[in-house]
């Protein structure tokens, strides 16, 4: 059996100042924020490989983050709440908050619209996992979401793009389905990243910490990430 690599670990660094939500990669608020790259890619997918990067940031109410994709192929159709954007081009955050607790999804098409769902238990039945629910409108309305591609993007577009998604969850949310919160440094989460495309010319799968089959829903092949003073 193939010897798995050593999951990966990103810093979080805490805010200097509050990020603007407006996608801005080397603003004020992000220039000097390390970032990760989201680049294992599953054989199964397409030839494509776009440059995808994230970086995060936290203060006390809870945590930002700010995905840049250099992509091709773009389309985005997918326009409602929990609608299966992972079809679009999309990009994902999973995010395991205690060891003995479940994790939560968060999707996010390039236009914006999200799929959310706290998960307990991630194996799969027929109507989705074991032990899941899915966030409701109203926890989705305590996230902020930043896009900067339109809502809708049909035809695909087969030329260089590149797309941002910028978002802030508030930890109270999280604490609402996983329990009480209290950030201190040294503080240590189990998370992924992700870049997707299932329904585009060219699909394509990608982790931050790879993956050793085709399904993101795989707390084991976590990687963590660290909150710093």
């Amino acid at each position: 059996m193939k010897a798995r690599m050593k999951n990966p670990f990103y810093p979080v660094a805490r805010v200097r100042r509050r990020p603007e939500m407006l996608g801005l990669w080397n603003g004020p608020a992000w220039s000097d924020i390390p970032c990760l790259a989201i680049a294992s890619f599953r054989p199964e997918g397409s030839t494509h490989r776009p440059v995808t990067r994230v970086k995060l940031v936290y203060d006390l109410d809870g945590i930002f983050g700010l995905f840049q994709v250099q992509d091709n192929y773009v389309r985005c159709i997918r326009t409602r709440y929990q609608e299966r954007v992972y079809k679009d081009s999309c990009v994902e955050f999973f995010v395991q908050p205690k060891p003995a607790s479940g994790y939560f999804n968060f999707e996010f098409n390039c236009g914006g619209a999200l799929l959310a769902s706290y998960i307990t238990d991630s194996t799969r039945v027929q109507d989705g996992f074991k032990a899941w629910v899915h966030l409701s409108e109203k926890d989705a309305r305590r996230l902020r979401i930043y896009h900067s591609m339109p809502t809708v993007v049909e035809p695909e577009l087969a030329e260089e793009t590149i797309w941002y998604i910028e978002f802030f969850i508030p930890f109270a949310l999280l604490e609402a389905h996983a329990g009480p919160i209290r950030i201190q440094k040294g503080d240590v989460w189990r998370a992924n990243f992700y870049k997707c495309a299932d329904e585009t010319s060219h699909p394509h799968w990608c982790a931050w910490s790879a993956v050793d089959e085709v399904n993101f829903h795989l707390p084991r092949c976590f990687g963590s990430i660290g909150f710093a003073g």
